[in-house]
């Protein structure tokens, strides 16, 4: 893919601290989620990401055959031009923690799938992993990828089919240290939920 990337930009700006890429959900964009950062911890630099296909007034991280349901192909071809970004941007070595809302989330799950050994962390908010879409889900796949998952009781907009199907996953079989947050809410992060990420990325960025 030959889209340029857009970005906003929250924290340090010095280039060997830990990134926290926030990825946003489809129809929304990059100044939206970036918000998010002012009520996570100090000292991470914070990069909000533009997904490259422009959708509903907004942009999409891939096609999909529905809600959830990601084009393996399209899903494929985003990746790449992520990761090609992700490298210029974050060389080997220097920690990459994914947090990603909706379909953010299922972008950020299929990065985290794909190579679990290129991130500190990944937050998979109110959405769910792209199954069947082309990247491996067997169990232990996560092993020692320290994994958030949080999800709402009243979440309309994903399929509950695929909201269970993640948790058990995540939870139950990809052998990540996960932690789990569910509360009555729908498909949006509560206060709560806030809270929990901030403390979650505390640990994914504190200094070994």
């Amino acid at each position: 893919m030959s889209t340029p990337v857009h970005t906003a930009n929250h924290g340090s700006t010095d280039p060997g601290a830990p990134l926290v890429v926030l990825l946003h959900g489809r129809g929304s964009h990059e100044h939206e989620i970036i918000e998010l950062a002012q009520r996570l911890p100090a000292g991470p630099a914070y990069v909000a990401v533009r997904a490259p296909i422009a959708e509903g007034g907004g942009y999409a991280w891939f096609a999909n055959r529905g809600i959830g349901r990601p084009v393996a192909e399209s899903l494929t071809a985003t990746m790449g031009w992520f990761r090609e970004w992700l490298d210029s941007v974050a060389p080997q070595g220097r920690p990459v923690v994914l947090v990603g809302f909706s379909g953010g989330a299922a972008f950020a799950g299929g990065l985290a799938l794909q190579e679990p050994g290129r991130f500190a962390g990944a937050a998979i908010l109110y959405g769910t992993l792209p199954f069947d879409a082309g990247v491996p889900v067997e169990a232990d796949r996560l092993v020692d990828l320290p994994v958030m998952v949080a999800q709402g009781e009243a979440d309309q907009v994903i399929p509950r089919e695929l909201l269970e199907r993640t948790w058990r996953y995540l939870v139950e079989e990809s052998g990540a240290p996960t932690v789990a947050h569910r509360d009555p809410g729908g498909h949006d992060i509560t206060a709560a939920a806030l809270d929990e990420l901030a403390s979650w990325v505390a640990a994914r960025v504190r200094p070994s």
